[in-house]
């Protein structure tokens, strides 16, 4: 009888593994969904359009030893960037499924920063009303895999998940590493 619970048990976690999996793959590679109303993992009110995104939204700054400075909201948690989102203008691709395990960092009124330029803090108005705040014309989302501040789980899912740094960029794409070393001259050696 034991055995058989067993059995059972590790049949239904190996379908809930399995079925977190194709949601994760669907919002890398094609965007989501663009029905139902987005929510998280963490224990937060999902954010429809009939309810009330919160008052106001801090976005910091940590330095990750591997991608460097990135941006954090209030708690501590990794925000990313999308790149089938667009920037100018402003567009969220994120809906349905995928802004379930991509959550939206959403805001009602203000925007605090700490370590990022003010003018560079936006928001956007999703598919479902609400609005969710963009990073110099990016919108910004949680991934809902994080289970504590300062993980980055999500950097580089599906390669169009990336940690978002405080001009807007991708975190750990080594847009800031030095560039290719230049071939020095050859030395003025005879026979060289």
């Amino acid at each position: 009888m034991r055995s058989r619970i067993r059995t059972s048990r590790a049949a239904v976690l190996a379908a809930s593994g399995i079925a977190a999996a194709a949601l994760i793959a669907g919002c890398g590679s094609s965007g989501g969904g663009t029905s139902g109303a987005p929510s998280t993992s963490s224990g937060a009110p999902s954010m429809s359009g009939s309810q009330s995104a919160p008052a106001s939204a801090t976005l910091q700054t940590v330095n990750d030893p591997k991608l460097g400075t990135i941006v954090t909201d209030s708690a501590g948690f990794t925000l990313y960037r999308f790149d089938q989102d667009h920037d100018n203008p402003s567009e969220s691709s994120c809906n349905g499924n995928c802004a379930t395990i991509w959550p939206p960092e959403h805001a009602g009124g203000n925007v605090t920063v700490k370590g990022i330029d003010s003018k560079l803090v936006g928001t956007v108005t999703r598919s479902d009303g609400t609005k969710q705040v963009t990073l110099n014309g990016w919108p910004v989302y949680r991934y809902s895999p994080d289970a504590k501040p300062g993980d980055t789980k999500g950097q580089g899912v599906g390669g169009t998940w990336f940690a978002v740094t405080p001009d807007g960029g991708k975190a750990g794409t080594g847009a800031s590493a030095p560039s290719p070393a230049t071939p020095s001259p050859k030395p003025s050696v005879p026979g060289y």
